[in-house]
Order: C-alpha cells, then sequence, then structure tokens
C-alpha cells in the first residue's frame, strides 16, 4: 500500500529521534490538505472554484483515507451548498494528523513512546522506526526541487503543498528558502498534471495560504 500524501508530510515533521513534530501547526493543515488532494487524485473527491465535491464515496482501500472520506461525506451532507476547502481543513486538521500518525504507527514507520515533560506533564512522541520510506521521499524531493527531474502528479502536489505552507526546512532543513522557491514554485504551478488535478493543485494552494496566514494572525494577536 503507498505511503499517502500526508503521511509524507507528517513524516517531514516529526523529528526522527525525539518522535516531536516541527512546525506542527503548519504541518497539520498541509497533512488535511495532502488527504484532500489525495481523494481527488483517487477519483473521490473534485475541488475547484475553492469548494468541495464529493464525486464517489466508495472505498479507496486505504484506511486512512476511507476514514477521512467517510468524514468529509458526511459533513459535506450536512450542507445545501458545495463547502469550502478553508472550512474543511479548519475543522478536520487535528483530526487528520491524529489519524496519520497513527497509520504511520499501523505502517511500523514510527514507534509511540510516552514521555513527561519537565518530569510532569505526559506526552506521546513518535520516534522513527523505519527510516527507508524517509529516506526514499527526500531522495525524491532532492531529485525534483535541487536537480529539475521531471515530478510525478502525486510529487508536484506534495511540492505545492510544501510550498504553500512554508514547510521548506522540513524537507530541506540545509537549504535557504530562497534558493528553494523559484523551483518549487514552477513545479506548483506547472503543468505536469492533468486539467483537474491542476485545478485542485491551485485550489489547495490558495487554501493552505488562506488557513496559514489566518493562524500567523491570531497567533500574532
Amino acid at each position: 500500500m503507498a505511503v499517502t500524501l500526508g503521511e509524507e508530510i507528517m513524516l517531514l515533521s516529526l523529528d526522527d529521534e525525539s518522535g516531536a513534530a516541527k512546525d506542527r501547526q503548519s504541518a497539520g493543515w498541509a497533512v488535511a490538505g495532502g488527504i484532500l488532494l489525495d481523494l481527488v487524485m483517487a477519483g473521490r473527491v473534485s475541488v475547484n472554484a475553492e469548494r468541495i465535491r464529493i464525486t464517489d464515496s466508495t472505498p479507496t482501500g486505504t484506511s486512512l483515507l476511507d476514514g477521512r472520506l467517510e468524514q468529509l461525506a458526511a459533513w459535506a451532507a450536512r450542507s445545501s451548498k458545495p463547502r469550502k476547502v478553508t472550512d474543511w481543513l479548519t475543522k478536520d486538521h487535528s483530526k487528520a494528523v491524529s489519524a496519520t500518525i497513527d497509520s504511520l504507527r499501523e505502517r511500523g514507520l514510527v514507534a509511540e513512546e510516552q514521555r513527561k515533560v519537565l518530569g510532569l506533564f505526559p506526552v506521546k512522541r513518535y520516534p522513527e522506526a523505519d527510516s527507508s520510506t524517509e529516506r526514499e521521499l527526500r531522495e525524491r524531493l532532492t531529485a525534483v526541487v535541487l536537480h529539475d527531474a521531471a515530478p510525478d502528479d502525486r510529487t508536484a502536489g506534495l511540492v505545492a503543498l510544501i510550498h504553500s505552507a512554508k514547510l521548506h526546512r522540513l524537507a530541506f532543513p540545509d537549504v535557504p528558502r530562497k534558493q528553494l522557491a523559484p523551483r518549487m514554485t514552477e513545479i506548483a504551478e506547472g503543468q505536469w498534471a492533468g486539467d483537474s488535478i491542476r485545478e485542485a493543485i491551485r485550489n489547495m494552494q490558495a487554501a493552505m495560504v488562506a488557513v496559514t496566514v489566518a493562524t500567523t494572525v491570531v497567533v500574532a494577536g
């Protein structure tokens, strides 16, 4: 079973040794966005004009995607009009992160550890248990972003999500953002994917920018 876009973003966010999530808020939005984009690519959802429509409610066979699809379909059914992408990301991002971490645990890619902060407060951490998937992911991103390899649809979508959520340092911790931005913009806006996927990627980018900017304003306030 292929690793999903949401799982790939979560792997980039989780520190390999400590298991703590880096850039937790922005990564959470991107995880939820990755799941939604995977559902678009699976033909279960369409995203256009910044609205979500369920096109096929049958299971994909991937438990992470099917769980979120079921929740999305139930939420969408409670409105007579197509729902906004930003509203779904706002509603689902924390649950999407939890579901994604559970999926990574089930795959054996991360372990769960209970620790205490300041010796008092119990927290859960998820250090890496199997490095092979993340290593392949980083090699693929390096080839596409730093060495100009042609991306497939999923990798183009992943790059677009990373770029719009400003998660550059998770994917490329040793490369300045200004060095990455032109190529990542080119990939996100390029002609790699079909029309429907390109439209979904553009809408997902707009939604990611909207929710991350809104979150930054609230935190700053």
